[in-house]
């Protein structure tokens, strides 16, 4: 909205003669009549410009959100500098506003934007930075709803030494790998398309079965084990997946062996998930207990028995001789602190989802979305989310987890909270 004063006190002083002219009973409508008629002068100005023509920022913990409207889809590079500290961002194929220059919305982590061409239809956008920062995400938004193309970068606080490890070209967010203000046509045309394949990634969805090998989980009602059901559930609700051909799923096992619980975290961070899904059936001493019900992660469970049922999750780790105890300060610090906050929040947005379409088709516990400090959800960049199926030691439930076609009941409904997740994720709004 910056960069617009002339025409906002000229549209002000018109609309003050005018209702300068009707009676005091119609004066008090002038706030609400004004701002509808500012919003559509200002939101007609900024799309005039043909390009980029607006920005805004957007203040979290920690961690800005700057994003960039625009006509169209264009190339982009974004790193950052020291000497002094600031944050880089290289345009191509499009006009940038010099409008952008003058906003002045506060925030503790960049100011000062400054423009400068570097090439036909190429714009050099930089911010000072207030403090050591790195990009944590750069890309584009296609036109979506009242939305036009938006480029979005998010900075977050961090350390000197992290800062001074991301200096530079080496470490840019780039759309295509990278670009000059020299290219010719023909790498232009082959960048483009490198970012539309880029745009067009699949997904990366990493199921996790419960327990495995020496430890069998749960044992049901008739002494069947729990991991054997979550693996025959990981094994149905990835075959689903895959026939969707949107997503890449990975199994953290696909055979009956051990993995430790926080090598099952390593693994949804080694290929980079953008979901993390853990499969369990729960078991209880009352044997009329049933239920569908989905956690994530909390250092506080919801209650006492999320809290039991974490704490018997997480001794699994003790049967590899692992060690529990929390890492040292210097290794869990604010900066993943701020990550897995923001991680949390994903991560109950899919639980929603999934409570949404559970309970369409199956039976769900009171208070179906529970917190508990699983350590199987700590990842902290991989929004993550453990289904337990129902209760083994109910006898009603066991039967139906044993049955092939109800697993595949839990599994579709499964695939549509997915793909509400990532259809939400794609075109909710920014701020």
């Amino acid at each position: 909205m910056m960069g617009q004063q002339t025409g906002y006190m000229f549209m002000k002083a018109v609309l003050h003669d005018m209702f300068d002219c009707f009676s005091g009973k119609l004066k008090r409508f002038f706030p609400a009549v004004f701002l509808c008629l500012s919003v559509l002068f200002f939101s007609t100005s900024a799309s005039a410009f043909s390009g980029i023509s607006s920005m805004r920022i957007g203040q979290s913990v920690g961690s800005v959100r700057i994003v960039f409207d625009a006509d169209r889809n264009f190339e982009y590079k974004a790193f950052v500098l020291n000497n002094p500290r600031r944050l880089v961002i290289d345009t191509q194929g499009v006009k940038v506003n010099p409008k952008i220059e003058k906003y002045s919305d506060k925030n503790n982590l960049v100011s000062q934007t400054r423009l400068g061409e570097i090439g036909p239809d190429s714009t050099r956008i930089v911010f000072d930075l207030l403090k050591p920062a790195v990009i944590k995400k750069a890309f584009m938004l296609p036109p979506q709803s009242s939305f036009g193309w938006r480029f979005v970068v998010d900075v977050m606080l961090a350390s000197e030494r992290e800062f001074a490890s991301k200096l530079g070209n080496g470490h840019a967010f780039t759309s295509d790998g990278g670009f000059n203000a020299s290219y010719s046509v023909a790498q232009k045309s082959n960048a483009s398309k490198k970012a539309a394949e880029k745009r067009a990634s699949k997904k990366v969805i990493v199921l996790d079965p419960g327990h495995g090998g020496k430890d069998p989980g749960a044992i049901g009602y008739s002494g069947v084990y729990e991991k054997n059901i979550t693996l025959a559930m990981a094994k149905e609700l990835k075959k689903i997946l895959d026939k969707e051909g949107k997503y890449k799923v990975y199994l953290t096992r696909s055979t009956d062996i051990f993995i430790p619980l926080r090598d099952r975290v390593k693994i949804a961070r080694r290929y980079n998930a953008d979901l993390f899904l853990s499969i369990h059936a729960d078991s209880a001493v009352n044997r009329s207990a049933k239920g569908l019900s989905v956690y994530t992660l909390s250092e506080t469970a919801s209650d006492k028995e999320a809290a039991a049922l974490a704490e018997r999750e997480n001794k699994v780790d003790v049967i590899a001789g692992l060690n529990l105890v929390e890492h040292s300060k210097e290794v869990s610090d604010i900066l993943i602190n701020l990550a897995q906050r923001e991680t949390m929040n994903r991560s109950s947005e899919f639980a929603t989802f999934m409570v949404q379409e559970m309970r369409k088709s199956v039976k769900l516990v009171d208070n179906t979305h529970r917190f508990a400090g699983f350590a199987v959800l700590k990842a902290p960049d991989v929004p993550s989310v453990l289904l337990e199926m129902g209760y083994l030691s109910n006898r009603t439930e066991e039967r139906l987890l044993k049955q092939q076609n109800y697993r595949k009941k839990l599994a579709a409904s499964t695939n549509k909270a997915i793909e509400k997740y990532f259809d939400n994720m794609q075109h909710a709004s920014i701020f």
